[in-house]
């Protein structure tokens, strides 16, 4: 059955197949047969008309292995990458040139907010190089250091990379953490230098940096303006002369790796694929190696940049498979599929997400629990990195502790609870993941593990039972301007950091190698670097295990009395001024009571912090006109006797907001 949508050509409109996304009711719009002979531009040859106008599933055998380059766009945040994918697009044909074509991988709102990518995109391209067609699979990657996680995703679906680097700004911290990703993976690095138009652009400088850092011959180097499009083709040519094709075998049985999901309500998951074996088609029974589960496939397609439907995905090739999952757990990230009458031996796939940074999240109101509730189921299901697990506070009611692989993590995936499912809440000061080796067998019995990790301070273990503390520590790389260097250092050495490496890019630039632990670093910063850099320092870090700390719990008091939301784990060295800090916040939010409130910060049974809400107070000496002295003592005696008894028997309540106020993001 046929139906028609969108405006395809001059002459009509273009019919699409019933079972397509838009004549189903998903979100239409103008579709293009930009596939294959139909697109316009160098990439491909054809009109927009003509008998390719009918949007019918193309041919993938039409690409051999040897035609086929699947690679991957890396660089620091905003050194043009989601602009150069823009270009390839347009150059390809794939997307028809306009200046509103900006960030058009970029299909997230909070991504187009702050000019950022948050989730790897892939696209397959189409083009024309020295009268053959060759399919170019584009895998545009996020460039902040907490989104790492898709880079090394998206690499193993990869052959090569396109490594950019500003032509202003030079070589960042996130460019040399992405060039050891790439590099450690063994593929085909290509350095592409953008931003050449920019007036103080020097790529001289920054081809002799990329030459002394990474040991990659100047020669090598591409010299681009991704914006206004300026030597881009030369980038297309050397995709194709220099990263290899797939070594993928079609006549073994079918090897699919899942390297994303996404979740579609009425479709399920939407499992992205890079087929390193054999053939899937619609129809074919598979077995997911992770679950044992078997699944029918329902569609397959590649992403061109939106979904297009194909007959079947060969061996080499990256695309899109739907198979009626419905949880994305079962799509699991590194998982293989393969055949049921043919089992295989699964792709060493990639190690599973590492929450960095631990936060709780409560609702405002706990009539809006349900609804908050779906909210994060729904979003965990296109972001599998999310790490969820039940929580409750006396103060705050029931929630959640969610971990996370950083801080803008948290603030991307907040706004986008905010954006897409319109509900508030109350996020607390993160914490990170400690670790405590436990002293006897007994206990090891009790717990039926040596090592036991503290995601919630409130279950901190005493250190009777407890042989040492394990603290997360990260290895941090900054990147600054030479003249701040003495500024940096000692904001490092205030931080617990210790220095591991020093070395001069060129004449005005410094890279620094420090090992930090994670809860020196995680809140504020850095803030503070780009404060005492003006903004030039860059910084990027990598999990580097655990190392033995000594760490203790802080307990807040309120009249003697603990309250179990405000309790955190600190350094010893730091417990003092956290524990300060914490009293003061407090003083200044708790409402007065007709009695004196103390407010306490205390390791075990010694108290390292004080502050004093002052009490009401009833002037009862207001009817005693003159008279003997020993009157006015009586009355005012009778009243701090009363107050003692007030304060023995009366209970504080922590209100909400004052809880808000002491536990928000610092």
């Amino acid at each position: 059955m046929w139906t028609l949508a969108g405006q395809g050509c001059r002459r009509g409109r273009v019919l699409l197949p019933w079972g397509s996304g838009a004549a189903r009711g998903e979100r239409l719009r103008p579709r293009r047969a930009s596939f294959l002979g139909t697109a316009a531009g160098s990439g491909a040859g054809g009109g927009p008309c003509g008998s390719a106008g009918l949007q019918e599933k193309p041919d993938m055998s039409k690409f051999p292995v040897e035609d086929i380059r699947n690679f991957s766009i890396i660089a620091h945040v905003d050194h043009g990458k989601s602009t150069l994918a823009d270009r390839l697009l347009e150059l390809t044909g794939t997307i028809d040139k306009t200046k509103n074509n900006k960030q058009v991988l970029d299909k997230l709102q909070v991504e187009r907010e702050r000019g950022i990518t948050v989730k790897a995109q892939t696209a397959s391209l189409f083009y024309n190089f020295e009268g053959k067609q060759y399919l170019l699979n584009l895998i545009d990657t996020p460039g902040h250091v907490d989104f790492s996680y898709e880079v090394s995703r998206s690499l193993s679906a990869c052959q090569g990379v396109l490594l950019v680097v500003d032509a202003n700004e030079g070589i960042q911290a996130q460019t040399v953490a992405n060039f050891f990703l790439a590099f450690e993976a063994q593929l085909s690095i290509i350095p592409v230098i953008n931003k050449i138009d920019l007036k103080n652009a020097d790529p001289g400088r920054v081809e002799k940096q990329i030459a002394k850092v990474f040991d990659i011959p100047s020669t090598e180097c591409i010299k681009i303006s991704a914006k206004l499009g300026t030597n881009v083709e030369s980038v297309l040519q050397a995709v194709i002369e220099r990263i290899p094709p797939p070594k993928m075998h079609r006549k073994n049985p079918l090897r699919a790796l899942v390297f994303d999901s996404t979740f579609d309500q009425y479709r399920g998951v939407i499992a992205n694929v890079a087929l390193f074996d054999g053939v899937v088609s619609k129809g074919d029974k598979i077995v997911s190696a992770h679950t044992q589960k078997r699944y029918e496939v329902n569609e397959v397609g590649v992403l061109n940049p939106n979904e297009q439907p194909t007959l079947k995905l060969y061996a080499g090739q990256v695309g899109y498979l739907i198979a009626g999952m419905r949880d994305v757990t079962e799509a699991q990230i590194g998982d293989t599929l393969y055949l049921h009458n043919h089992p295989v031996e699964p792709l060493p796939g990639f190690k599973s997400a590492k929450p960095m940074v631990f936060a709780g999240m409560y609702p405002i109101d706990q009539s809006e629990y349900n609804n908050l509730k779906s909210a994060i189921e729904k979003l965990t299901l296109n972001d599998s990195s999310v790490t969820v697990h039940r929580d409750s506070s006396l103060a705050l009611g029931a929630g959640w502790r969610l971990g996370f692989l950083g801080l803008l993590h948290m603030e991307v995936f907040n706004q986008r609870l905010e954006q897409e499912y319109n509900t508030s809440v109350i996020l607390t000061t993160p914490t990170v993941p400690y670790k405590a080796v436990l002293s006897s067998a007994k206990l090891i019995k009790e717990y039926r593990e040596k090592e036991i990790t503290i995601i919630n301070p409130a279950q901190f273990p005493d250190k009777s039972k407890v042989a040492e503390y394990l603290e997360p520590v990260v290895l941090g790389t900054i990147i600054t301007p030479s003249e701040y260097t003495g500024k940096i250092m000692a904001l490092c050495q205030a931080r617990r950091a210790v220095q591991k490496h020093l070395m001069f890019i060129d004449q005005n630039r410094v890279m620094l190698k420090y090992l930090f632990p994670l809860s020196e670093i995680v809140v504020d910063f850095y803030d503070s670097l780009k404060s005492l850099s003006s903004g030039y320092a860059s910084f990027d870090y990598e999990d580097a295990g655990y190392q033995t700390a000594d760490l203790i719990k802080m307990d807040i008091l309120l009249n003697g009395n603990t309250v179990e939301e405000l309790a955190t784990v600190v350094h010893k060295e730091k417990a003092y001024s956290i524990g300060k800090t914490i009293c003061e916040r407090l003083k200044d939010s708790l409402p007065r009571q007709l009695f004196e409130i103390a407010i306490q910060a205390a390791i075990g049974s010694k108290i390292i912090a004080r502050e004093t809400v002052k009490a009401y107070r009833k002037n009862v000496l207001a009817k005693c006109y003159g008279g003997d002295i020993t009157r006015k003592m009586k009355l005012l005696k009778r009243q701090a006797e009363g107050k003692k008894k007030l304060r023995k028997i009366g209970n504080i309540e922590v209100p909400k907001d004052a809880f808000i106020k002491v536990l928000k993001t610092i």
